[in-house]
C-alpha cells in the first residue's frame, strides 16, 4: 500500500467492510479511552495531531484519492471521519473521569458521531457541496460538533 493510501484510509481501516467510516472513527475513541486515565495531556495532544493530520489529508490529498478511487468522496478514504471524531472528543469534559467513565463518554462520543456521519441532518449534509476536500471534510467537522453537544446535553441532564 503506498503511503497516501495509508494516509486517507487509516493505516487501511477505510478498505474493512462493512462500514468502512465506522472503523476509520474508531482509533481517536480508542486512544482517548487508553491514554486518558494515565496522561489526559498526552491524550488531548494525540487528539489534535489526528485532527489536524486528518484535516490536511482531507484537503490536500483530495484530487489524489478521487482519481485513485474513482469518486469525489471515497468510502475507503477515511481521514475526514479521524478529523471529525477528534474533534468530538476534543469538545467533551474528561475531568477526573475514572477509567470506566473515560470509556463510557468515549463510546457515547462515538456512537453520536456516527449518527450525525450516517444522517448527515441541516447543515452537515449541506456542506459536502463545498469544493474538492473541504466537502468531504467539513460535514465531518460539523458531525464531531453536533456529537460533542449532544453527549454535553446528555451529561447535563444526568447531572
Amino acid at each position: 500500500m503506498n503511503w497516501r493510501r495509508s494516509i486517507v484510509t487509516a493505516g487501511g481501516l477505510g478498505l474493512l467492510r462493512p462500514a468502512p467510516g465506522t472503523w476509520g472513527s474508531l482509533p481517536p475513541a480508542v486512544l482517548i479511552g487508553c491514554m486518558t486515565p494515565w496522561s489526559p495531556a498526552a491524550a488531548y495532544a494525540t487528539l489534535g495531531v489526528l485532527l489536524v493530520a486528518g484535516s490536511v489529508a482531507s484537503v490536500v490529498l483530495a484530487s489524489w484519492y478521487a482519481t485513485d478511487f474513482g469518486r469525489e468522496d471515497p468510502g475507503e478514504v477515511v481521514c475526514d471521519e479521524v478529523a471529525g471524531m477528534s474533534l468530538c472528543l476534543l469538545l467533551l469534559p474528561w475531568g477526573d473521569a475514572s477509567p470506566l467513565g473515560v470509556w463510557g463518554l468515549a463510546g457515547l462520543g462515538w456512537a453520536a458521531f456516527r449518527v450525525f456521519d450516517i444522517l448527515k441532518p441541516p447543515p452537515i449534509g449541506l456542506s459536502q457541496a463545498l469544493p474538492g476536500g473541504w466537502g468531504v471534510l467539513v460535514d465531518d467537522l460539523l458531525a464531531g460538533m453536533e456529537a460533542a453537544a449532544v453527549c454535553w446535553s446528555i451529561l447535563l441532564l444526568l447531572g
